[in-house]
């Protein structure tokens, strides 16, 4: 795909959006949200996906097209629609499937490492990303578990974080994509404090939090009652704070994770960081399955989700929930106004 250097559509906000997984509810939970026109007015969007894929999710949702079409090998800057698809027509991905597949991992994909690149040349301004299936990608060859390690290797980054938004809750995790028996050898100082950096910093640029507070939970069980259920908390994690602190941050901990997130959903913390995937993850779709928001944080662009997979089992029954994602686009939209100054 050839980019021009930067963005000129007009001056004006536009967000990119991959389409995720064609089999899954990627397409229809943007074809639902691009629909609304609150979301429309506030930018320009660029579509990331198939021309098909879209067509029959907006026919299942009984929705008119309401987007322009372009090639993706060229994005440009002239275009007459608020909402623009770069069509990959040339990816072909079988409509019986139910199911991850190689050509959905191909095309997913291609259509992520495009929008990066647009990003990166200033073509879009973020990028939401609707699901991936991870066994498609893997099914691919990627050698990427996910879109964070993509987005983080794509652009040179090598801090980062996923941070979850589920209403007054703000949730930054530790360690991501792995193995719950395999964390104890991957646990280290500096896994833990590099979140709260990078939380805090999130917080304050793009949620006007001039100095957060942010709490940090424990690993096991009862803050590990003294070294009796592991010793991560003295070892680990009591250090991490303490290196969070002598820099300024404003971070105390480690909370035992059981009380934690309910102090916190009733304002007590500003942002928690949580030490594993669904130490997290739990309460952020328990207080907001629905609306619940993935934010990359530390990257040099701004990357959004909808905090929920590809959910195969409805795909293509017109019956998926688009909040999430709509969220998600909102969030996108607010973070790029953020480093705008507008």
């Amino acid at each position: 795909m050839n980019l021009p250097n930067n963005n000129n559509i007009n001056n004006e906000l536009v967000i990119g959006i991959t389409m995720g997984e064609p089999l899954g509810i990627g397409p229809e939970i943007v074809v639902k949200a691009l629909a609304d026109p609150c979301i429309r007015r506030q930018a320009k969007f660029i579509i990331f996906g198939t021309q098909e894929h879209l067509e029959i999710a907006a026919d299942s949702a009984e929705i008119n097209p309401y987007w322009g079409r372009h090639q993706h090998e060229k994005i440009s800057g002239d275009y007459p629609h608020n909402v623009m698809l770069a069509d990959y027509d040339d990816y072909s991905v079988p409509l019986w499937i139910a199911g991850p597949s190689k050509a959905g991992g191909e095309a997913s994909i291609r259509f992520c490492l495009d929008a990066i690149d647009a990003a990166q040349a200033g073509i879009i301004d973020a990028i939401v990303t609707a699901p991936i299936s991870k066994v498609s990608w893997n099914m691919a060859g990627a050698t990427w578990p996910g879109h964070t390690e993509m987005l983080a290797e794509r652009c040179k980054s090598p801090h980062k974080a996923m941070m979850f938004i589920a209403g007054p809750l703000k949730v930054a995790l530790a360690t991501i994509h792995e193995g719950l028996f395999d964390l104890r050898n991957k646990f280290t100082i500096g896994c833990v404090y590099e979140p709260i950096d990078l939380l805090n910093s999130a917080l304050k640029d793009f949620f006007g939090i001039e100095e957060p507070h942010i709490a940090v939970a424990a690993l096991n069980p009862h803050c590990g009652e003294d070294g009796q259920f592991g010793d991560e908390e003295s070892r680990v994690i009591t250090p991490a704070i303490t290196m969070a602190c002598e820099v300024g941050i404003k971070c105390s901990g480690p909370y035992s994770a059981d009380t934690l997130f309910l102090k916190a959903s009733r304002g007590a913390f500003d942002g928690v960081v949580a030490m594993y995937h669904d130490q997290g993850m739990i309460p952020v779709k328990l207080l907001a399955f629905r609306d619940a928001v993935n934010v990359t944080i530390g990257l040099p662009i701004i990357r959004t989700s909808p905090a929920h997979g590809t959910a195969f089992d409805i795909a293509g029954r017109g019956i998926a929930d688009e909040a999430s994602m709509k969220s998600a686009l909102q969030q996108a939209i607010d973070m790029a106004k953020c480093l705008k100054g507008t």
